[in-house]
C-alpha cells in the first residue's frame, strides 16, 4: 500500500513499508528509551505460590492426580487463564512475525527482542502459577499447547507494517484488560497480583505502539487512517485458533472478562480518543472515507454492545430469581 508523500522531497515519492520503517526509526528509538526508563524488571518466581505445589502422577510414586477442588480459582477464572496462557505460548510465532516485518537491526530490532523477552516472562509465571496452585488440568493444558503451537500463527496484518502497528496498539490493550479482569474474577488474590503485574507490562507495550501510531498519523495520515479502520473492523484476538476458543470466548464474555462492551469502552475507544482519530482533518479522499467508515462502525459496535448488555442483565436477573426461589 502506497501514497504520495511530501515528506520525502519528491512529489512522486511513495510510502512503502521500507520507507515507513526508516522514517519511524527515530520515533522507535525515543519510545524504546522511554520504555526502558519506566519499565521495571521483575522476577516471575516471586509471584508463584511454590509452597502449595506437590508432585503429579507419573514418575513420582507420591504423585497426586489433579482435581478441580484443589484450587480456589473460579470456573471462569480457570477458563480465562487457559486462554490467556495459550495466547502467550505462541510467542515464538509472534516474534517471527514482528522480526520479519520490523527487522532485527537498529532501534526496531532492539525493541523486537526486548518485547519478546518481556512477553516471555508472562508465559513463564502463568504456567508456574497454574501448575503450583493446581488451578487447571495440567495434562489438558499441555495437550492444548501442543495443538495450538503446532498450528503456528499468521497475523491477519502481516501484509502491512502500518496495519501491524495499528493492530498491536489495540491488541496490547485488549490483552491488558483481559489479564486484569481475569485476576479480578479469579477468586485468588495470588492470581490477581500476578496478572496485575503482567497487565502493567502489557499497558507499557500498548503505550509504545500507540505513540508509534501517533507518529504514523503525522507522517502518512491517509494510509494510517485506512489501516486503523481495517484493523478495528476486522479485529480478532491472536488466540482465535486455539482449541475450543469460540466456546471459551463466549464464557469469558458472559463472565465479564472480555466482551463487546469491554472491547468498545476499554480497548478501542481509549486509543481512538487519545489519538483524536475521528477528529483528524486535512485528509485526502481515501483517508476521509476511512474515517467516516470508522465512525459508522464504532456507532454500530456501541449499539451491538448495548444489546449484549441487555441480554447479560436479563441473564443475571434470571439467575438471581432462580437462586432466590
Amino acid at each position: 500500500m502506497t501514497t504520495t508523500s511530501p515528506h520525502l522531497g519528491s512529489p512522486s515519492a511513495v510510502w512503502t513499508d521500507a520507507r515507513l520503517l526508516y522514517a519511524l526509526e527515530e520515533v522507535v528509538e525515543t519510545e524504546l528509551n522511554r520504555h526502558l526508563k519506566v519499565t521495571k524488571d521483575w522476577m516471575p518466581h516471586e509471584y508463584v505460590p511454590w509452597s502449595d505445589a506437590r508432585n503429579f502422577p507419573g514418575f513420582f510414586e507420591d504423585g497426586e492426580a489433579w482435581e478441580k477442588g484443589q484450587s480456589k480459582v473460579t470456573e471462569i477464572g480457570r477458563i480465562a487463564l487457559v486462554v490467556n496462557l495459550l495466547t502467550e505460548d505462541n510467542l515464538p510465532s509472534y516474534h517471527h512475525e514482528i522480526a520479519s516485518l520490523f527487522g532485527r537491526d537498529g532501534a526496531w530490532g532492539t525493541w523486537v527482542h526486548r518485547w519478546t523477552a518481556e512477553e516471555g516472562r508472562h508465559g513463564i509465571v502463568m504456567r508456574d502459577y497454574l501448575l503450583a496452585s493446581r488451578a487447571v488440568d495440567p495434562d489438558q493444558l499441555e495437550q492444548f499447547r501442543m495443538v495450538h503451537m503446532s498450528e503456528g500463527f499468521e497475523s491477519d496484518n502481516r501484509h502491512s507494517m502500518l496495519h501491524s502497528v495499528a493492530y498491536v496498539a489495540f491488541q496490547e490493550l485488549a490483552t491488558r484488560v483481559s489479564h486484569r479482569n481475569t485476576g479480578h474474577q479469579s477468586g485468588d488474590p495470588v492470581c490477581d497480583r500476578m496478572l496485575a503485574r503482567i497487565a502493567t507490562d502489557e499497558n507499557l507495550h500498548m503505550v509504545f505502539y500507540r505513540n508509534l501510531l501517533k507518529a504514523a498519523f503525522e507522517l502518512a495520515p491517509d494510509l494510517t487512517m485506512q489501516a486503523v479502520r481495517d484493523v478495528i473492523v476486522n479485529f480478532r484476538m491472536p488466540g482465535h485458533g486455539m482449541p475450543g476458543f469460540e466456546r471459551a470466548a463466549a464464557q469469558m464474555a458472559i463472565g465479564e472478562i472480555y466482551n463487546m462492551r469491554i472491547h468498545h469502552d476499554d480497548v478501542i475507544q481509549p486509543v481512538l480518543r487519545y489519538l483524536k482519530v475521528l477528529d483528524i482533518d486535512g485528509l485526502g479522499p481515501e483517508g476521509l472515507k476511512a474515517q467516516e467508515e470508522l465512525g459508522l462502525y464504532m456507532s454500530g459496535l456501541d449499539s451491538e454492545a448495548s444489546k449484549f448488555d441487555e441480554k447479560l442483565a436479563a441473564r443475571k436477573a434470571r439467575m438471581a430469581a432462580r437462586a432466590a426461589g
